[in-house]
């Protein structure tokens, strides 16, 4: 069967029609039955069609029986996120026109997504995903769920952790054997403020990573859980920030400066929590140098940076303003929604325009983060209109606010 469809490829890249092809040595039908593979033949006339198309079978079928295999190595790469491995991969399969024709495109085209987002190329991926979509219901069972999988990793990239988390839990276990996207439902989970369910999955990932000898992923494993654990009374803030920087030594010794990077801006968020505006603002610049300027993640610590010098007051407003202006036009420039509103109500509060920063919280903010999910947001804007309106005297919309207050934290 695979000869006949390798017969039909070359046939139709050299521009011949079938006729042509089986000119002096079969019949243009027996030519359709061999590509079809409804036929025997001889492994003479095989070998005269060879020698017409200038192939050989031989090294056809190896290279066609090897696409599967280095399919699956792509996706152990992408798993274990080995950079050089994976683009050397991504190369050779590039040039494997024999793709197209194989059982495996489907395969390919997900793995590609998975890497595009990788990559933080997510409008290219979803033209694939909605490309395969169309036939998603018959897709084998691997990539019925690889499908999920990635569909999932796309809603997460776009900040949509609820319907990430809805999609992700349809996937089969038994069917699909990748227990990677534990990880991923444990950083939704986390967006989402469940700490228990973050912790649970994150710890099944770092299982996972562990028995795949995947150091790195452990790294990230564990960080989710660390995080998880930071309001428990049972672990000490010493013990924590232990932890913390034990992950940071394993970066350097990993050479993980990305993943260094986002440890340091969670160590730092544990110090601003703890109005330590000092170190928090000193950490959040550290995480900044290690990342990309005009990307989500430099744009994230670069609010966390602003936010703990305008508390601390360890910046002149004309400074403040300047660089929250920056982290404005970038955050519009990347079409991202949530940090166009934080940067936007930072200016507001360093610019001392209190009544429309609430404002603003309120009416544009508030409903953007419930829409998408972020609940730490959620509850950080409730808390702080509630206070607002307790403080100022609007006592009927302190009150609307503290029962959102409760009802958020019965939910979670």
């Amino acid at each position: 069967m695979h000869e006949g469809k390798i017969i039909k490829f070359y046939r139709e890249r050299a521009e011949l029609t079938q006729d042509q092809l089986g000119l002096g040595i079969c019949s243009d039908t027996h030519i359709s039955k061999i590509e079809r593979g409804i036929t025997d033949y001889s492994q003479e006339v095989l070998d005269l069609l060879c020698v017409r198309l200038g192939i050989s079978m031989q090294c056809e079928l190896a290279k066609f029986s090897s696409i599967k295999k280095r399919l699956y190595d792509w996706h152990d790469a992408i798993v274990k996120q080995l950079s050089a491995e994976m683009e050397t991969i991504k190369s050779e399969l590039e040039q494997e026109a024999l793709l197209q024709i194989s059982e495996y495109e489907t395969l390919y085209l997900l793995l590609q997504a998975k890497y595009l987002l990788l990559k933080n190329q997510a409008e290219t991926a979803l033209r694939i995903l909605n490309r395969i979509r169309k036939t998603a219901v018959r897709l084998p069972d691997f990539e019925s769920n690889l499908f999920k999988h990635v569909e999932g990793l796309y809603h997460i990239s776009k900040q949509n952790h609820v319907e990430a988390i809805t999609i992700l839990k349809t996937i089969n276990d038994k069917e699909y054997n990748n227990p990677e996207y534990f990880h991923h439902l444990a950083m939704a989970y986390h967006t989402m403020r469940s700490e228990v369910m973050a912790y649970f999955y994150a710890e099944k990932a770092r299982n996972f990573f562990k028995e795949i000898n995947c150091f790195l992923r452990v790294i990230d494993a564990e960080m989710l859980m660390l995080i998880q654990v930071q309001d428990d009374p049972q672990h000490d803030f010493k013990e924590v920030i232990a932890r913390f920087e034990n992950l940071i030594q394993s970066c350097d010794m990993c050479n993980a400066p990305d993943r260094k990077a986002k440890i340091i801006h969670n160590l730092a968020y544990e110090y601003l929590r703890r109005k330590d505006y000092q170190k928090s603002s000193s950490l959040y610049l550290q995480s900044m140098e290690l990342k990309s300027p005009r990307t989500l993640p430099y744009l994230l610590s670069l609010e966390g940076y602003l936010r703990s010098c305008f508390k601390g007051i360890l910046l002149q407003a004309g400074e403040l303003e300047r660089l929250a202006q920056v982290g404005l036009t970038d955050a519009k420039a990347l079409k991202d929604p949530v940090f166009i509103l934080l940067f936007t109500m930072l200016l507001l509060l360093i610019n001392g325009k209190e009544a429309e920063y609430y404002q603003y919280m309120n009416e544009e903010a508030l409903p953007v983060f419930r829409k998408f999910g972020y609940v730490y947001l959620i509850r950080r804007s409730e808390q702080q209109l509630f206070h607002y309106y307790a403080r100022t005297g609007n006592t009927e919309a302190a009150l609307r606010m503290g029962h959102y207050l409760i009802e958020d934290h019965d939910i979670l």
